[in-house]
């Protein structure tokens, strides 16, 4: 029995990484913020496929909650799956926000770096001891590290964050035989955003233009970058940043 757990699992790229890992064989165990009908139909998808999944409720910028959930996260371990630790993890809960640099504010700054930055680096802490040795951990950032959209300074300073803190886990946990990578996907037509990218044609069309394969990415695409690089297939790779957007601005 194989594990993963998903933070921000039931929606996007959470979802379709939930989706591409229960097609593999694994199981998985997904958190939502609000969302709990959206995480209960990912649910079902899973169980279709014939894997075992569960779907607990986590807000990622509240670190105070991460002793709770981890003991809950533990007693799942036991009475859902009969072990005590599991082998993936994947951070992607997050949001985007869009501001012009001028009109950011140090509040904006605080939700995104709470999310995307403290979040995971806290909760990730307090996971260790639920995590095999020999694991993987796949942190998520943004193809905006490498290139610029205006409005999104502070967004991908956060994701800046992310790929130094992957770097320095994949060191510090190398012990353990623990990887640890950083994925940094490409504009992807999902709700992320209010949906930005997948209902603003124009927006889509000019990200087309952009990419050397032609199309805006689906999460169906991220989802098998996420099957591979936690896979034992990608044993070798580690504390790497791996961008999956189809080859944009090259």
């Amino acid at each position: 029995m194989t594990i993963a757990l998903i933070t921000g699992g039931s929606r996007g790229l959470g979802k379709a990484s939930a989706l591409a890992l229960a097609s593999e064989g694994l199981d998985v165990v997904i958190t939502y913020k609000d969302n709990i009908a959206a995480a209960n139909d990912v649910i079902d998808e899973v169980h279709s496929i014939g894997q075992k999944a569960v779907a607990i409720q986590l807000d990622t910028a509240d670190v105070n909650s991460f002793d709770n959930f981890v003991l809950s996260i533990s007693q799942i371990l036991e009475a859902q799956f009969n072990c005590t630790q599991f082998d993936y993890l994947l951070n992607n809960a997050g949001v985007g926000i869009n501001l012009p640099f001028t009109d950011t504010t140090e509040e904006t700054l605080t939700t995104l770096f709470d999310m995307h930055v403290k979040g995971p680096y806290l909760l990730t802490q307090k996971l260790l001891p639920l995590l095999r040795d020999g694991s993987a951990i796949l942190n998520v950032s943004s193809g905006l590290t490498r290139f610029c959209f205006p409005g999104y300074s502070a967004y991908a300073m956060a994701k800046g964050a992310v790929e130094v803190m992957s770097r320095y886990m994949a060191n510090e946990l190398g012990n353990r035989k623990i990887r640890v990578n950083t994925l940094a996907p490409g504009a992807i037509e999902t709700d992320f955003g209010n949906g930005y990218v997948r209902d603003t044609s124009e927006v889509n069309s000019a990200i087309a233009a952009r990419t050397a394969l032609g199309r805006v990415g689906l999460p169906d695409d991220i989802g098998a970058v996420v099957a591979l690089l936690l896979s034992d297939k990608s044993h070798w790779i580690n504390g790497q940043r791996i961008e999956a957007s189809g080859g944009m601005n090259l």
